[in-house]
């Protein structure tokens, strides 16, 4: 049990950001990893032009890394944004535009979820439009999931730092997992558990994992406060995905935290360099 028993992922989002896209793939293989994840890299564009797309398979495939997570296109993240799919007007339709585009791309590298962030609630929009608009984009987004032989993920943020995104607690996004498995009947709709942001929210991450395991397609750690690397916090972050094995999870465990003042590969010093290829 322990570390060395789960299979990790490297974010190349938050992780070795120090590099140009094409260069982390690489970077991720040299400091011992073979599974990498993505928000959707091109926040300008929810249709980049296809050499671009290609250029990052190649980097992808000459590191002989695997992606194991992209998400789709979420508006400026990081930056103001989180998500797309829920927010009336231009940017649902950029989301609907990215659907195909990301399950295309994620289909040649053999990515098997993709992640849809909710969006933040809108000044003046109507919370039930919202939530409609929401469904009907998730279910168009779990369908073109399915059509590659993929999960699609629903994530929890945290509310101090992203107040006005409305999926908040594991239930608010466990309910909108099932209502997208109950529109599909695909039941490729799951919970991205990410044990930072349910931390900063508060919840009793035992009692989470013991409720949600089932439902859960992908998990994501960073140690709090500070959303570092483990061992940098106060949580039991060794603990807490024993807890995850023994109530059946076997998926990836994505490294989603900042690596502080320090050079990105320097930031793994807490996992032996013998546990971090993916078996």
């Amino acid at each position: 049990m322990g570390y060395p028993d789960q299979r990790f992922d490297v974010n190349l989002s938050i992780l070795f950001t120090e590099l140009p896209l094409l260069e982390r793939p690489a970077a991720a293989a040299a400091a011992g990893f073979t599974a990498v994840e993505l928000w959707w890299p091109w926040i300008e564009t929810p249709t980049p032009p296809q050499a671009e797309l290609d250029a990052l398979k190649k980097a992808l495939d000459d590191a002989g890394t695997q992606l194991v997570g992209l998400n789709f296109y979420a508006g400026q993240l990081p930056g103001p944004d989180r998500g797309a799919l829920s927010v009336p007007g231009e940017e649902s339709d950029r989301f609907r535009a990215n659907i195909e585009v990301a399950a295309d791309f994620a289909a040649s590298v053999g990515c098997t979820a993709l992640n849809a962030l909710y969006g933040n609630r809108v000044e003046g929009a109507d919370p039930q439009v919202q939530d409609a608009l929401a469904l009907e984009n998730l279910v168009l987004a779990a369908r073109a999931a399915d059509r590659i032989g993929a999960i699609l993920l629903v994530e929890t943020l945290n509310k101090p730092e992203s107040p006005l995104y409305p999926l908040v607690s594991a239930p608010a996004a466990i309910e909108v997992v099932d209502k997208v498995n109950a529109a599909t009947g695909l039941g490729n709709a799951k919970f991205l558990l990410d044990l930072y942001h349910l931390s900063m929210n508060g919840e009793d991450l035992s009692q989470v994992i013991k409720a949600y395991a089932a439902k859960t397609g992908h998990v994501q750690i960073a140690d709090n406060p500070g959303r570092g690397a483990p061992g940098t916090g106060t949580l039991p972050l060794e603990r807490l995905l024993d807890e995850l094995k023994d109530a059946g999870y076997a998926g990836w465990v994505g490294l989603e935290y900042k690596p502080g003042d320090r050079p990105s590969a320097e930031a793994f010093d807490w996992l032996p360099a013998s546990v971090r290829a993916a078996g």
